[in-house]
């Protein structure tokens, strides 16, 4: 075809604390919840200025770590401290590790910051999975067709984000009412449309990246299709997220319950099996 190329994608004592404090912090890498395509803009919470601004380059906008800093937002160790304790770390840093001093923080913003860790990680309670996540991993794979697009530890599809961590970190009733939501916006890199190309050969995806020459639309079965704009008779934007709003008619309460279940429990996509593990070719 004219015009058109594609590839298919394949399916972490003193010494001990700096593991979950490493390294400075810089600019804020994207948010890692956000995995329904969403782009609704929420009202920070206490203290989450001052994370974003100084913590999360590190440990992620969510707590769950990074390549830089590990997870404060799930370690049971981390939730042993005192606030006291974390604040003196924060603080007066680590020495001898990549954790530094925040000196230059007042009480009150290293209070708030506290705070908001605390939020990160939950309350216990609403920790525990409600209902079975055996049952959820059927659901998510068979009756909730969540597979079609979502991807966890390897399997899946490749339209929405991949949800191995998910649900790690999140209390049942969150990650609940994001699979409810009654209406959805679709983000920059999820919004579906459907293209012709000049001999009529129609697909239909997500566009993942756009300019004013070409597009890069990736569809159902795991192709990339490299398109020049001169090369398409139209391409119709639809502005929606692909994610269902009815899975409140879909499931019942304990089949959501089971999903949700799942998502919380769900095992982490092997090393070097992120969303994407690698790209070849066509027929390789």
């Amino acid at each position: 075809m004219s015009g058109l190329s594609h590839r298919r994608l394949g399916g972490c004592g003193a010494g001990f604390l700096a593991f979950f404090f490493l390294l400075p912090f810089g600019v804020a890498r994207p948010q890692q919840h956000d995995f329904w395509g969403d782009d609704t803009n929420h009202a920070a919470a206490p203290g989450q200025r001052p994370f974003n601004s100084n913590c999360a380059s590190c440990h992620g906008l969510d707590g769950r770590g990074s390549d830089k800093g590990a997870d404060i937002a799930v370690s049971t160790h981390l939730r042993r401290l005192t606030n006291m304790q974390i604040s003196s770390i924060i603080s007066n840093g680590i020495p001898g590790t990549g954790m530094p001093a925040f000196h230059s923080l007042s009480a009150g913003q290293i209070r708030s910051i506290v705070g908001y860790v605390r939020t990160l990680q939950g309350n216990l309670q609403a920790r525990t999975p409600p209902g079975d996540a055996t049952r959820g991993k059927k659901i998510f794979f068979g009756k909730g067709e969540c597979s079609s697009c979502h991807m966890i530890s390897g399997e899946g599809g490749f339209l929405g984000p991949d949800l191995s961590n998910y649900g790690s970190a999140l209390p049942a009733n969150a990650i609940r009412d994001e699979i409810l939501k009654p209406t959805r916006v679709a983000r920059a890199g999820y919004q579906s449309a459907a293209v012709t190309t000049r001999d009529s050969h129609r697909l239909e995806g997500v566009i993942r990246n756009e300019d004013n020459f070409s597009l890069q639309l990736l569809t159902k079965d795991g192709l990339f299709h490299f398109l020049q704009k001169s090369d398409l008779q139209s391409v119709e934007h639809t502005g929606q997220s692909l994610m269902p709003i009815d899975y409140h008619e879909r499931l019942t309460a304990d089949e959501l319950n089971d999903l949700v279940s799942y998502l919380m429990k769900a095992p982490s996509a092997p090393n070097g099996a992120q969303t994407i593990s690698k790209a070849k070719e066509t027929g390789e």
